[in-house]
């Protein structure tokens, strides 16, 4: 009271009593320390804000110029906008040189078109600043990271459209259809049940009723039940006594579909097991606000070591429908250490703990590494190679049947033209040739030496005949008329022997004279003996 009375009456007198032995007045803190801490505290705030401006504008910058159009496969992520998945691609590379275009939205932002030829055309309708804005592209890979149904909706069409594409997906489009009403994926884990024993799966016990007329009561309360197909909590009742139970059955009426009963388990935790390809997590979650649903009002999570016992159930569940990438199971424990294992989710998980940014990166490298196998580039010619069309270039057969045919064309023209050159120039290499030749009944011996072949006409033409008036002016009997032919014959004979090879004593045809020979050892080699 003393110090504030006299702090009070200084400020009233407008002065401050120096303390003795002190040039200066002090204070607290001195103006000069607020000033430089008030300036830090400025540059530092301005710093982040720089920095997040940055970062945002560089995210921006790759968006816009991180992909080549031409080279480039297009990774549709269906999920909402609390993740950028595009950073998790950015400048990575398929097939060395083709960049991932990221397209992200939701389900309800989405139309689909398909068709067999031209395939899977997507449509995203994005509401900025009051215009609504749409962008369109064929999706080459698929993330799938919301649900396709929840309590009041239902995207089964355009799931539909992707399969008509046969578009390659993480999960499986396959399982996602699966993932469409839990009692059917409940069914298929009562499969897995009876496959390992109740010992090692842990399933809890569950009724169906497929509408309101089947439900009379229930042999156990408290109990669960769980109206259609819904996530996060929606259509899950607790049902104290018969008479909650009678109330809700006329609800189902209403709602017009199917529901499932299961005995309550008073939770001590629940346990949450995820495996993101071959990596596993577990967490252990309880409730701090006294709800029986842990995942209403607050909760604390705690990380905890993934015993073999709980790989053995995630992997167990993982190869249901064809095999699930991405999933978890979820388990209760009761109060008394009992463990029961309620449910099983796809791609569509949500993540929780400090390890989400960790299996967000390992979602995005398994995308990566299926999207390597799955998204093949068009096969291309080397560069600078001519591209040659079969149909404009007959002359180059692409397959081994019509090459072989157009060799064999080829070929067979080839040696019926040689043919016809060799029978033309043909001779045989003799010492001695002896031509007979009969004109007009009359046989003419003529013994010929150093022979050489006829020249081959093309035509034969006919020759003139020589009259007498020609050899002798005088002589028209028939003796005159055999003289004049066989002097014909002989001349031509003469003609064609000094065209033939000169052949050697050895046989062997002399310098020059070989052309021939030659030839039809080449051809011989190529098409055989030619007869």
């Amino acid at each position: 009271m003393t110090s504030s009375a006299s702090k009070e009456g200084s400020e009233m007198t407008g002065a401050n009593p120096p303390r003795p032995g002190s040039r200066t007045t002090s204070a607290p803190t001195s103006p000069l320390k607020e000033k430089r801490a008030s300036f830090l505290g400025k540059v530092t705030s301005i710093s982040q804000v720089v920095s997040a401006k940055v970062e945002q504008a560089r995210d921006q910058a790759a968006q816009y110029r991180g992909y080549n159009k031409d080279r480039c496969f297009t990774l549709l992520v269906i999920d909402d906008q609390n993740t950028d998945w595009s950073k998790y691609f950015r400048g990575k590379k398929l097939h060395t040189d083709w960049d991932i275009r990221v397209e992200q939205a939701e389900f309800r932002e989405l139309t689909v078109t398909a068709n067999t030829e031209s395939g899977v055309n997507v449509s995203v309708g994005a509401q900025k600043t009051g215009n609504r804005g749409v962008r369109s592209f064929k999706p080459d890979f698929l993330l799938i990271r919301q649900n396709m149904r929840d309590a009041n909706e239902d995207f089964k069409s355009l799931l539909l459209g992707f399969q008509y594409g046969g578009i390659p997906s993480i999960n499986s489009l396959q399982s996602i259809y699966n993932f469409q009403d839990r009692p059917w994926v409940y069914a298929h884990m009562a499969a897995v049940q009876k496959k390992l024993g109740k010992e090692e799966f842990p399933l809890i016990d569950q009724s169906y009723y497929p509408n309101h007329r089947e439900m009379q009561s229930s042999g156990k309360y408290p109990c669960v039940l769980k109206i259609g197909h819904a996530h996060n909590g929606l259509g899950k009742v607790k049902v104290e006594n018969s008479n909650g139970f009678q109330d809700l059955a006329s609800v189902v009426a209403v709602s017009n579909t199917y529901c499932t009963v299961e005995n309550y388990i008073d939770a001590k935790y629940d346990l949450h097991i995820f495996k993101i390809g071959s990596n596993y997590r577990a967490l252990m979650r309880k409730s701090l606000s006294g709800q029986w649903k842990t995942n209403m009002g607050q909760s604390i999570l705690e990380e905890i070591p993934i015993t073999d016992r709980y790989k053995s159930w995630i992997d167990a569940v993982a190869e249901m429908f064809g095999g699930l990438s991405i999933c978890s199971l979820e388990a209760v424990v009761g109060k008394d250490g009992k463990e029961f294992i309620i449910e099983v989710n796809d791609s569509a998980t949500g993540l929780l703990g400090d390890g989400q940014e960790e299996d967000r990166r390992h979602i995005a490298e398994m995308v990566y590494n299926k999207m390597e196998t799955e998204c093949q580039p068009p096969k291309e010619s080397k560069p600078g190679a001519k591209i040659e069309d079969d149909k404009s270039n007959p002359s180059r057969p692409t397959s081994a049947a019509s090459a072989a045919s157009g060799a064999s064309s080829e070929l067979g023209k080839a040696k019926q033209e040689l043919q016809e050159v060799i029978k033309a120039k043909e001779v045989k290499p003799t010492k001695e040739v002896k031509d007979t030749r009969e004109v007009k009944g009359k046989e003419v011996n003529n013994e010929v030496k150093d022979a050489k072949p006829p020249r081959p006409p093309p035509a034969v033409k006919p020759r003139q005949r020589h009259d007498s008036a020609d050899s002798t002016g005088s002589e028209s009997s028939s003796a005159s008329e055999d003289s004049s032919a066989s002097s014909t014959v002989r001349r031509e004979v003469k003609e064609d022997e000094e065209k033939k090879p000169r052949i050697g004593e050895d046989g062997e045809v002399l310098e020059g004279e070989d052309t021939m020979k030659n030839l039809r050892k080449t051809f011989a080699g190529i098409f055989g003996d030619i007869q």
